[in-house]
């Protein structure tokens, strides 16, 4: 029972909490709070991954005198299976590929736009901490459980694989001439041929616009197949695009799963 004289907030916005005839009130956030509120977590994670992008860009710079070609980093043992490439071995990584994870008549084969350093340096795909690749295949459903870039090789057995639009590492994308692009959809339009996926999933717009000539295509399923494949282009899940969230990735990759085993 209300005491006299104590009224009921009527702010829409207002939360009401009572307790011991007493009223107190608690502003909700409003859409722009939590808008804004949004942008800024955004914009501190692309903060702390250009950081750490700028640090792995000054290790990648090499000495005036010759370099040491140095071995890729191995294969940890333990359940955490975690490795951390030193700068020698970033440095060595450029222009190395990474083995594609194929098999014929996938669901999905992947289609990364190439290499980073860090994934060269240990010859695993989207291996660079930050890189919501494999948290965004879980989340959609394509995997039971999260898997890591150490278990690639496990992704055959659910109908996924992957490759890369360019095959040669480099420590930025902008760092690929346009030419390298339209060979790399070539190899690519064989390989699609060769394996027979029921859709090629390219990650990055901006590599399948220039790899192919579409320069009004958009994120989504595309309207012209790939050597017979349907084609469905997915953002860049790179920790550097903060306009695609990890919830917001999960998404856009669960409309595909639905499409291609739904």
């Amino acid at each position: 029972m209300l005491r006299p004289g104590v009224r009921r907030p009527s702010d829409e916005r207002a939360a009401t909490r009572w307790k011991d005839g007493r009223v107190t009130t608690q502003r909700r956030p409003t859409e722009e709070a939590r808008a804004a509120e949004e942008l800024g977590a955004q914009a501190r994670a692309a903060d702390e991954a250009r950081a750490a992008d700028a640090a792995a860009d000054a290790a990648d710079v090499t000495a005036t005198k010759p370099l040491v070609r140095a071995a890729r980093a191995p294969i940890p043992d333990g359940p955490a299976r975690r490795v951390r490439p030193t700068a020698q071995q970033l440095a060595a990584a450029q222009h190395e590929t990474i083995p594609d994870v194929l098999a014929t008549d996938l669901r999905v084969l992947f289609c990364g736009i190439n290499p980073g350093l860090w994934s060269a340096a240990i010859g695993k795909h989207f291996a660079r901490p930050g890189n919501r690749f494999w948290p965004a295949l879980h989340a959609s459903g394509f995997t039971p459980r999260l898997l890591g870039p150490y278990e690639q090789e496990e992704l055959p057995r659910y109908g996924l694989g992957l490759t890369n639009v360019v095959s040669r590492a480099s420590a930025r994308a902008d760092e690929l001439a346009p030419e390298e692009f339209r060979e790399g959809g070539r190899i690519l339009a064989a390989k699609v041929a060769e394996y027979r996926p029921r859709w090629v999933a390219i990650l990055g717009i901006g590599a399948y616009r220039t790899a192919f000539d579409r320069k009004q295509a958009r994120v989504g399923p595309q309207p012209e197949p790939l050597s017979g494949s349907r084609v469905w282009v997915l953002p860049n899940p790179s920790g550097l695009n903060a306009l695609w969230t990890t919830p917001r990735l999960a998404d856009a990759f669960r409309e595909l799963r639905d499409c291609a085993c739904g």
